[in-house]
């Protein structure tokens, strides 16, 4: 018996409240131009809408690059684009940016935002490559009179599950900052040896608890068993820390989770051998006179930086370079509570 009875439409899935837990589900903050109010209440409550990130020290580090009409610069890491815009916006059309990323997922969708807002090849040049690289640019642009590096992890790249930045939500256990490049955090995990994670844990990231947690992941791994997502990493490290006081333990599991995440993706992607061949090939890339301006976000990350704007300071290479760590202002802090942890250091070349 055939049934002549008509299909009924199928409705729109709901917004989930004004606090969808989902990446999906927040699909009002996934869409900034149809959803404009929803997006300006979620960053007036502190928060940053998904698939967005927010720019942190804009004004700190505007105030130091001093950039005019007619320079040449670099945003190192080109991200959301929010840095990016600010600097366009000094340049007024006059000059031109440089912005390089590493990101194949993001880069395209900055580069189609920054276009639509009107500043295209004639004023900004994206490539896909690591700041590393810088030097390879230069016999297009000449030396840069400025440069910004912020070596945070984009928000937009932490809330996608599919991205597997964080434990707090299940997806694979990538942590690869571009996909389709070099191995997942899953796939170095297959290999890793005790010594090796245990140094990666304190190394990376000074996790008071490596022994545990990379005693726990290396006997898992040896029964046979694959760690391939963000939850099954977490629940390891969550089971490892029992030992811990109750009236301390939530707290601490955290703490140690998003370490622990934070020490394998900087190893997945060889953050910190990028950032010294980039802070090394740096003054030979600057105008005399050049300003640079990096962001960080972690102690490793921030002694390097320190530690070579000090030695090519007393070798000359630079003029002048600044004091100590500039921090967010407190205002910023509590509008945005990943600015918390920011640190920025300036150094201007001879």
């Amino acid at each position: 018996m055939i049934d002549n009875q008509e299909e009924k439409p199928q409705r729109r899935v709901r917004y989930q409240g004004t606090h969808p837990k989902s990446f999906k589900d927040k699909y009002k903050e996934l869409q900034p131009e149809k959803y404009a109010d929803t997006v300006a209440r979620v960053i007036q409550k502190g928060n940053t809408p998904a698939g967005m990130h927010r720019s942190i020290c804009v004004k700190e580090i505007l105030e130091f690059l001093q950039i005019t009409p007619g320079q040449i610069g670099l945003d190192a890491t080109l991200g959301y684009g929010g840095h990016t815009l600010e600097m366009l916006k000094c340049l007024n059309s006059e000059g031109h940016l440089y912005a390089t990323d590493v990101d194949s997922i993001e880069l395209p969708r900055t580069r189609e935002r920054l276009a639509g807002l009107g500043y295209g090849p004639e004023v900004l040049t994206i490539k896909q490559m690591s700041f590393s690289e810088l030097d390879q640019i230069i016999p297009e642009s000449g030396p840069f009179n400025f440069v910004l590096a912020d070596l945070g992890v984009s928000s937009m790249q932490i809330d996608n599950p599919d991205r597997g930045f964080s434990y707090k939500t299940d997806g694979p256990l990538d942590l690869r900052l571009n996909p389709n490049k070099g191995i997942s955090a899953a796939e170095r995990l297959k290999t890793i040896t005790y010594d090796e994670l245990y140094g990666m844990l304190l190394e990376n990231a000074d996790e008071p608890h490596s022994a545990e947690i990379s005693r726990a992941i290396i006997s898992h791994i040896k029964k046979g068993k694959e760690i391939v997502t963000t939850s099954a990493l977490q629940k390891i490290i969550t089971d490892a820390l029992k030992f811990i006081p109750e009236k301390d333990r939530i707290d601490e599991i955290k703490k140690s989770c998003q370490r622990s995440f934070q020490a394998m993706r900087i190893d997945v992607n060889n953050e910190f051998e990028v950032l010294y061949e980039f802070l090394e090939k740096l003054p030979a890339c600057l105008a005399k006179g050049g300003r640079v301006a990096i962001l960080s976000f972690h102690s490793g990350e921030d002694r390097l930086v320190k530690k070579s704007f000090q030695r090519l300071y007393r070798e000359g290479v630079y003029r002048e370079i600044a004091p100590d760590s500039i921090r967010p202002s407190q205002e910023e802090c509590n509008t945005n509570s990943r600015a918390r942890s920011a640190k920025l250091r300036w150094a201007i070349k001879a």
